[in-house]
């Protein structure tokens, strides 16, 4: 089967780049990898990419979240193959490992998540996941509670429950996020974990004492009254998928609904941050 890539140019550059993935998803692509220079590869079979498709993609519709894309077609060949060769399992601060089913594991790791990556955020290759996981690493977790908000493949969601926090929900808008999640904390033997689908109006009424959001920059500026509001007295509200640029202003809104700032990380411009009330 032949495929096409879809190579696409963010409006907003990596900020865009998850909601975009989200939205291609739903037309038919199958796969995305983030380029290094910043653009999205989307990637389907040859026959399913329309001139209505295209029509589509070109509309109102996308222009929000991207720029420009150009059309190329792949040859066929092994795409397994292909794929698990180029996909490469993540060693975090020689604690937490990161691999896809094919990889074997590693001895001496403290912990070892097995993710199916079906889409590319999610799987600690990018610099905000890790942030988020070198966060989890440094916490006391035991017997927390904890929100795991955007959850994408419940990486985070599952790292916590292997730390022993508990109870853990995973939540994600995204269908495909939430069927992904659901695959994988059962593949790591923590089915004891809560995975919906929903947005921040799934947690009325709702108490944790750590809640993750590892989403981007508007959707944490418009929800971060929520996180706050979920918090218990002593909790931390824990947040990525932003840039340096950007932590003043998300560190404003979190003052207004009385949250302070503990510390904050950053890795190649992306940053993430811990707030405490």
């Amino acid at each position: 089967m032949e495929y096409i890539e879809m190579i696409c140019h963010p409006s907003q550059g990596a900020h865009t780049a998850e909601l975009l993935m989200a939205m291609l998803a739903d037309t038919g692509f199958e796969s995305f990898t983030e380029n290094e220079n910043g653009t999205l590869s989307a990637f389907m079979q040859a026959p399913l990419f329309t001139p209505e498709l295209s029509k589509r993609i070109s509309s109102d519709e996308f222009v929000e979240f991207l720029d420009s894309f150009t059309i190329e077609r792949i040859a066929d060949q092994n795409w397994n193959a292909v794929w698990e060769s180029q996909y490469e399992s993540v060693l975090i601060d020689n604690r937490c490992m990161v691999r896809a089913p094919f990889h074997q594991p590693q001895t001496g790791v403290e912990f070892d998540i097995v993710i199916m990556p079906k889409m590319s955020f999610g799987t600690a290759h990018h610099e905000t996941t890790k942030l988020m996981i070198q966060y989890l690493l440094s916490m006391q977790l035991n017997g927390k509670s904890l929100l795991d908000m955007g959850s994408g493949t419940a990486v985070l969601a599952i790292l916590a429950r292997m730390k022993n926090a508990g109870p853990v929900t995973a939540i994600d808008n995204d269908e495909w996020a939430f069927n992904n999640a659901i695959e994988n904390v059962q593949s790591n033997n923590y089915g004891d974990i809560e995975v919906l689908l929903g947005d921040s109006s799934s947690l009325a009424g709702r108490k944790f004492d750590v809640v993750l959001a590892n989403i981007n920059r508007n959707i944490l500026l418009a929800d971060i009254p929520e996180y706050r509001k979920c918090l218990t007295n002593d909790g931390k509200l824990i947040v990525s998928g932003f840039y340096l640029d950007d932590l003043p202003m998300i560190e404003a809104k979190a003052n207004e609904v009385g949250l302070s700032i503990m510390s904050s990380r950053t890795e190649n411009n992306w940053t993430s941050a811990c707030f405490t009330i």
